[in-house]
């Protein structure tokens, strides 16, 4: 009976009435125990029945999704609602992949639209991914198809892979020099894209404010640290300790949580604009592509609230009484300095976009291709740890590569708060540093700048999920 049932429902269900009188009967299977709700383990074993290969905890997720009433049940209503609303964001999927409006997914539109995510996979992988949807061995999968395979399953195959593998930001480690999120057509259509950004936002906040010492430390080693003076974690800390007391190796922190709401804005909204002008092909960005206007999103919104990066370099060094808060900063900036001090160390600041940006996005693509290609058997996906790991490493690889030019940046806006220090520019800055240092001398600061990844990354995870929980985003 279950398959007179899952044929009904999969090709017969056409029109509005029929579809209403199929839902009836489907519930009617379901609901084993005859109590007017399917929970849990009655939709698990009704869907073992139909033959419908769910992914673990799919039953959990959908009956989560419809319970309107928390009474951890669907009755006939939330049920057929849940499946009508579930149908609609499929179709809308299923309309975005087909790019020639055939009516047909192929293996050249799967690669295609993970492309347009910066998702580049082999043919063989595409093939495998179509295979386990392709229900009639054309190599094509038509609505029915799709419908019948993603309809119990919250998320698989396909849709796995665009979700999990798609390059995020909200991993905060403190640096804003990454290449802004990529959302596909469904999340922007629906919504989900501001509750993701917000939800980023705040662990972001909360990242930093979390790691905000060490952040300090890194700063203070950076416009300090030499030779002559040198200073380890424990003597830094001793120091800021004696002069502010604790919350002391806060300062800063405030300006460093209020930028990011502004740049996350300016940067989500001019990475959308530099896509459509950059695209070779209309609604197609391939990875070098998406690489240049994430670039050029990073260089506008840093260009923008390059001001708040100064501010927050100046509250993160003053001395106690300098200054009575971010507003008082500014003002005697502007006063004793002029508006050009609100861009000291633009050039170098800028100039870090390319190789941060350029080698988290390359060490990413490449580890995410390499777990792929060896791990993906049963599903794409990876894990939260291997997620984390490729985040963090892709994200190190970055800092590594751009950190001295974050060093010369950090000092040319520091200068003129410094007693006794030249105000020198960029070339001349680096010559004196490899001079009187020598090459290491451009990594002061590495150590707390690492020691504050590991927790930035699992704290912002952690807030992340959260978030997403209580703005109603499905996992």
């Amino acid at each position: 009976m279950y398959q007179v049932v899952r044929k009904l429902f999969f090709t017969d269900c056409r029109c509005a009435d029929n579809a209403s009188k199929v839902y009836e009967e489907l519930f009617a299977k379901l609901d084993a125990n005859k109590d007017g709700k399917v929970d849990v383990s009655e939709l698990k074993a009704g869907l073992d029945a139909m033959g419908i290969k769910a992914e673990k905890g799919a039953a959990q997720k959908i009956i989560s999704a419809g319970d309107r009433n928390k009474d951890e049940g669907l009755d006939f209503r939330e049920f057929s609602k849940y499946l009508k609303d579930h149908e609609k964001q499929l179709r809308l999927t299923f309309k975005s992949l087909d790019k020639n409006k055939d009516g047909r997914i192929d293996i050249t539109e799967i690669r295609q639209s993970l492309a347009d995510l910066g998702l580049e996979i082999s043919k063989e992988h595409a093939e495998k991914i179509l295979q386990s949807i392709d229900v009639d061995g054309t190599m094509t999968v038509d609505w029915n198809e799709w419908r019948e395979h993603f309809l119990f399953n919250p998320a698989t195959s396909l849709q796995e892979i665009v979700r999990y593998w798609k390059h995020t930001t909200v991993l905060d480690i403190g640096d804003s020099l990454t290449i802004p999120d990529e959302f596909t057509e469904e999340e922007k259509t629906t919504g989900l894209w501001w509750k993701q950004l917000t939800a980023g936002a705040v662990a972001g906040a909360v990242s930093r404010t979390g790691t905000a010492p060490l952040d300090r430390m890194k700063v203070f080693m950076q416009v300090h640290a030499s030779k002559t003076n040198k200073i380890s974690l424990v003597s830094g800390f001793k120091q800021m300790l004696k002069e502010g007391g604790v919350t002391s190796l806060w300062r800063g922190n405030g300006i460093n949580v209020m930028k990011i709401a502004p740049e996350t804005a300016i940067k989500f909204m001019a990475y959308e604009q530099y896509k459509k002008l950059l695209s070779s092909e209309p609604g197609k960005v391939r990875t070098h592509e998406r690489f240049m206007a994430g670039s050029l999103a990073g260089a506008t919104a840093q260009t923008t609230i390059y001001p708040m990066e100064v501010m927050k370099t100046r509250m993160t060094l003053r001395k106690t009484g300098q200054y009575s808060g971010m507003f008082d900063c500014a003002k005697k900036v502007l006063k004793n300095e002029g508006v050009k001090a609100f861009y000291k160390g633009y050039i170098p600041n800028i100039l870090g976009i390319i190789p941060y940006a350029g080698i988290d996005l390359a060490v990413y693509e490449s580890l995410k291709n390499f777990w792929l290609s060896h791990y993906a058997k049963d599903t794409a996906n990876p894990g939260v740890l291997v997620l984390l790991g490729c985040g963090t490493i892709s994200s190190t690889c970055g800092q590594l590569a751009s950190y001295p030019l974050a060093l010369i940046r950090t000092r040319m806006q520091a200068q003129a708060s410094v007693e006794g220090s030249e105000q020198l520019p960029m070339n001349l800055m680096v010559k004196k540093i490899m001079e009187k240092e020598g090459f290491f001398g451009l990594y002061r600061g590495i150590l707390p700048n690492f020691m504050k990844v590991i927790p930035a990354v699992s704290i912002s995870y952690v807030v992340y999920e959260y978030m997403r929980s209580g703005l109603g985003i499905q996992k």
